[in-house]
């Protein structure tokens, strides 16, 4: 093991939340304004996952008064506090980029895992 990889170990996150594509999350991410930190939630669908260990990131993405927002996040970043998922998603893509083109509630549209 090179000294590379002892280090990437080192920074890569254990008590993460399994998710997957499709899968409603709330990500709670620390915030500092000014002195003061605080907690953010960014909720939404997960659209797509890139990369492996501490290059790894996902792309949530959310309709926030009728415009859709788009967040990439690295997975084993110290400024996410957790995951929460909210809702399982059954999907048949790696990447969910048609929910771009959707408008309204089909926008949000992924069928829960049963």
């Amino acid at each position: 093991m090179t000294i590379i990889n002892k280090i990437e170990q080192e920074q890569l996150k254990t008590d993460l939340a399994e998710f997957n594509i499709g899968d409603t999350v709330k990500v709670h991410t620390r915030v500092v304004e000014g002195g003061k930190e605080r907690v953010q939630i960014f909720a939404g669908i997960v659209i797509a996952r890139r990369g492996t260990s501490v290059n790894a990131s996902f792309t949530v993405r959310k309709i926030s008064y009728g415009e859709g927002v788009e967040r990439v996040f690295p997975v084993h970043s110290p400024r996410i506090a957790k995951i929460e998922v909210t809702n399982r998603g059954k999907v048949r893509r790696a990447k969910l980029h048609y929910l771009r083109n959707r408008v309204g509630k089909r926008a949000l549209l992924v069928k829960s895992e049963s």
